[in-house]
C-alpha cells in the first residue's frame, strides 16, 4: 500500500518534529516548512495528497495558503492544525477549503484521524478545551 503523502507547515521547530514522528508510519512526510509562503510554493512543487497548515506563521497565514491553493485549483486536501480554540476561526478555516480543524493540545489523538477523514473527504474538527466539560 502506497502511503499518502503529506507536506507539513508550521513555525514551532518542536511542532514539526512531533508532527513528523507522529506520521511517521501512517505518512509520507513530503516537506515541512516554516512559513505559508514556503507552504504554498512547496504544496505547488510536490502536489502532496494531504497539507496540514499552521494558522498562525510569518509570511503568509495558513488560511491565506489555503484559499490561494484552492484559488488555483489544488486537490490537495487541509487539514489545520493550531492553537486557536475558535468558532469564528473554525468557520474562516472551513469556508477555505479546509477539511480538518486539529487543535494543537489534542493533536496525538486527532491528527492522523483527522488526516484520514479529509482523505476521504470527510470535515473532522478537535473538541474545544470548554467543550470536554460538557456533557
Amino acid at each position: 500500500m502506497t502511503l499518502k503523502r503529506v507536506l507539513v507547515a508550521d513555525d514551532l521547530t518542536p511542532v514539526l518534529s512531533a508532527v513528523s514522528e507522529l506520521l511517521r508510519e501512517t505518512f509520507e512526510v513530503v516537506a515541512m516548512v516554516s512559513d505559508g509562503r514556503a507552504a504554498l510554493e512547496a504544496v505547488l512543487a510536490l502536489e502532496p495528497d494531504l497539507a496540514v497548515l499552521d494558522i498562525s506563521m510569518p509570511c503568509t497565514s495558513g488560511i491565506e495558503v489555503a484559499r490561494e491553493l484552492h484559488r488555483r485549483g489544488c486537490k490537495a486536501r487541509i487539514v489545520f492544525l493550531t492553537v486557536h480554540e475558535d468558532t469564528d476561526i473554525l468557520e474562516t478555516c472551513l469556508s477555505a477549503g479546509g477539511l480538518g480543524y486539529v487543535v494543537k493540545v489534542s493533536m496525538d489523538t486527532d491528527l492522523i484521524p483527522a488526516m484520514k477523514e479529509a482523505i476521504a473527504g470527510r470535515v473532522f474538527v478537535s473538541r474545544f478545551s470548554s467543550q470536554q466539560d460538557t456533557p
